[in-house]
């Protein structure tokens, strides 16, 4: 009994043997040594030691569940990702992404001398440079490169594990040392202001004999800067404006924009009050006799994509949406804004009017709960197929393929940039999509364990593991500080963000929450997310352009 559910090979056997080295792994990976913790990498070390002790499943197994982990991890970080991808080139992203860059091309350059300088085999530096650097996408993309090459795919797994612990605490090693030696009072960040770039609620005072009786379309194309008017009092009544209604002498308006707009609405229409609307206590429901406001969540696919000028909404039913929330931002309800399944939009209005608002939209919250496996199987279907398509390249001895790691990630971040325009339901609560990168990745770190762990020991501490762990280090280590003080010094970057893109450009969260606890405010989280997905693929495709042009 014993034998044949943990060591004769079969698919129950390989199912128990992964399930319980994940088990294991994630267990241990929540245990904290200095404030630093593996996570789900654990699992990756968990199935080192199963593999040191014999432990094996069936090759054809162990191969799919290890590829089908990587393409479900990659896929799905794609699309969380894919949303903020564009817009991330803006306000300073295109600066943070060249520095980024240049921390990966320093890595990779220095991992190719050294292998001329050591006369060491190149497959075992990718090794190294995936392990130093913790990404495990890039290792995928090394591996299926070598064998798309007839080249052995074990030792830059056995490289990989040797570098990675180093290569984890090595990015927070040289943020200590930043900090310590080179970062200046002028290098940390001020805080963002409250409501600056989100949206902000404020009433102003009819006052600019500019605006007596003009309407509100005539008043939005004067104005040049989005808003929105969704209350009008006048001699104590309240009124739903639409583009028609005319703006008079003493009217109350409440209106919706930017804290930076703002100043340019108190400019044209006239002075603020000093009335609080942006904090949690303010009861929007029975803020008025005549008109309601109601949160109504968008759960019909057939809405997804549209725009929400052509909704006709305040048209047809008499009502105004203020703003929308989504994925925990608030967003100006323009009429060019394009909606997703899970907004969820403010209308305000009539009671009956609201009504019939919520049944257009859906409102259908259990809906929202049942996974979209449509499009998660079409993108990773579309993800494998482009992966698998060949782009020659000058120099490169064979095509280069995006491979199972690069394939679904690029369409996992156009699918959810661009999904919706082609009413494409991508919409999966933040639960549904960590369960589905967490499994994805603890699968393809119980493989990758298992498949080098039989030698990782002896390996270890041998001449040639020792090597590996030493010039990893470095290449943890000098990128991240070199380009680090260059973006402090040079390009006057301020040290959390700086901190948040390094740790984007390593793919090392662990690094980053080691950043986000020593300095305030979410520059580092924000640079983070900018730099991510572009050194990612980066990195992947890298690895195999590498290898196909040095080998």
């Amino acid at each position: 009994m014993f034998e044949s559910l943990f060591l004769s090979h079969s698919a129950l056997q390989a199912v128990i043997v992964i399930s319980l080295i994940c088990a294991v792994g994630l267990f241990f990976g929540k245990v904290r040594v200095w404030g630093v913790s593996l996570g789900v990498t654990f699992v990756f070390f968990a199935g080192i030691v199963a593999g040191h002790f014999g432990v094996s499943i069936d090759e054809k197994m162990l191969l799919f569940a290890e590829s089908f982990g990587l393409v479900l991890f990659v896929y799905s970080l794609g699309v969380q990702v894919g949303p903020g991808f564009m817009s991330s080139f803006r306000e300073g992203g295109v600066k943070l992404n060249a520095i980024g860059m240049g921390v990966i091309l320093l890595g990779t350059a220095m991992v190719v001398v050294m292998s001329r300088c050591f006369d060491l085999p190149l497959p075992d530096m990718m090794g190294v440079l995936c392990g130093a650097t913790t990404n495990t996408p890039a290792l995928g993309a090394t591996q299926q490169t070598l064998a798309q090459m007839g080249e052995p795919t074990a030792a830059p797994a056995m490289s990989c594990a040797v570098t990675y612990p180093l290569g984890v605490v090595g990015v927070i090693i040289a943020i200590m040392l930043m900090r310590k030696l080179w970062v200046r009072e002028c290098d940390m960040a001020a805080p963002h202001p409250e409501h600056v770039n989100n949206t902000f609620i404020a009433t102003l005072r009819v006052q600019n004999p500019g605006v007596f009786g003009r309407d509100m379309h005539s008043v939005a194309e004067f104005a040049k800067v989005p808003f929105v008017i969704s209350r009008l009092w006048r001699n104590g009544e309240v009124i739903l404006p639409s583009n028609d209604t005319v703006l008079m002498e003493g009217d109350r308006v409440l209106v919706v924009s930017s804290r930076k707009d703002m100043e340019v609405m108190e400019v044209m229409i006239g002075r603020r009050e000093d009335i609080d609307w942006n904090n949690d206590n303010v009861d929007w429901t029975h803020l008025d006799r005549k008109l309601t406001s109601r949160q109504i969540i968008i759960t019909r696919p057939e809405i997804n994509g549209k725009r929400l000028g052509a909704l006709r909404l305040r048209n047809s039913y008499g009502i105004n949406i203020s703003r929308i929330y989504r994925s925990g931002v608030v967003l100006l309800a323009t009429p060019d804004l394009m909606l997703q399944m899970g907004d969820c939009v403010v209308v305000v209005g009539e009671e009956r009017a609201v009504m019939k608002v919520e049944k257009v939209l859906g409102n259908a919250e259990k809906e929202l709960n049942e996974p979209n496996l449509t499009s998660i199987y079409i993108g990773i279907a579309l993800g494998l197929i482009l992966g698998s398509l060949p782009l020659s390249l000058p120099g490169a001895a064979l095509p280069v393929r995006l491979g199972l790691a690069g394939g679904p990630v690029v369409v996992g971040i156009l699918i959810g940039c661009y999904g919706p325009r082609l009413h494409l339901v991508t919409y999966a609560t933040r639960s549904a999509n960590l369960m589905l990168r967490g499994f994805g990745l603890s699968l393809y770190l119980a493989c990758l364990g298992l498949n080098a762990g039989s030698g990782f020991f002896s390996m270890a501490i041998s001449a040639t593991g020792a090597m590996w762990v030493g010039l990893g280090f470095l290449v943890t280590l000098l990128p991240v500080l070199l380009m680090g003080v260059a973006a402090m010094r040079l390009w006057k970057v301020d040290f959390s963000s700086v901190c948040g893109m390094l740790c984007g450009a390593m793919a090392n969260p662990m690094a980053l929450n080691y950043a986000n606890e020593s300095v305030d405010g979410d520059h580092a989280s924000v640079a983070y997310a900018t730099v991510y997905p572009l050194s990612m693929f980066a990195r992947v495709l890298l690895a195999q352009v590498v290898l196909m042009v040095f080998m």
